[in-house]
């Protein structure tokens, strides 16, 4: 004798943000950003600096550190969709978007730039160290312009 039990189906979402929409503003911000440190910044960041956090510079490689940094971009854009995932309206509104996105665009400068960077460049002993903390009035704005490309995109391109 068979015996079948019927059970309700609830879907529950697991999900926080869109990421894909993360993703892509990462990117987008990313080129932004990259533009400035190539034409506003005057140290070799995209040459020398972000490739020789993995020991791929010296000598200078611009197009290693392009793609070195275009993927830090798209992993923290991820992690920016994480965040409005837990407070969605965000993600709704362009004006929020815009102002959290510049918000963490400021977070991640402070953060991982002016704090992080100079410690692991120091570590694996690049040439390119700068001072701890490390700031840079210009690397401010070059990670605020990242975020608020990101938060725009984002609310442009989240479901």
């Amino acid at each position: 004798m068979a015996t079948e039990t019927a059970t309700a189906a609830n879907e529950v979402s697991t999900e926080t943000g869109d990421w894909k929409a993360g993703v892509a503003g990462g990117l987008a911000g990313g080129v932004v950003f990259g533009l400035v440190m190539t034409y506003v910044i005057p140290a070799p960041l995209l040459g020398v600096v972000i490739p020789s956090m993995y020991g791929l510079a010296p000598p200078a490689a611009p197009f290693v550190g392009w793609v070195i940094h275009m993927a830090h971009g798209a992993v923290l854009g991820v992690g920016f969709a994480a965040l409005v995932g837990l407070k969605p309206s965000i993600g709704e509104n362009t004006g929020a978007a815009l102002g959290a996105g510049a918000a963490y665009g400021l977070a991640v400068w402070v953060g991982l730039a002016v704090i992080v960077m100079p410690i692991w460049l120091s570590a694996v002993g690049s040439p390119a160290n700068p001072p701890l903390p490390n700031v840079s009035a210009l690397s401010a704005i070059g990670h605020l312009a990242y975020g608020a490309v990101l938060g725009g995109a984002y609310v442009g391109l989240a479901d």
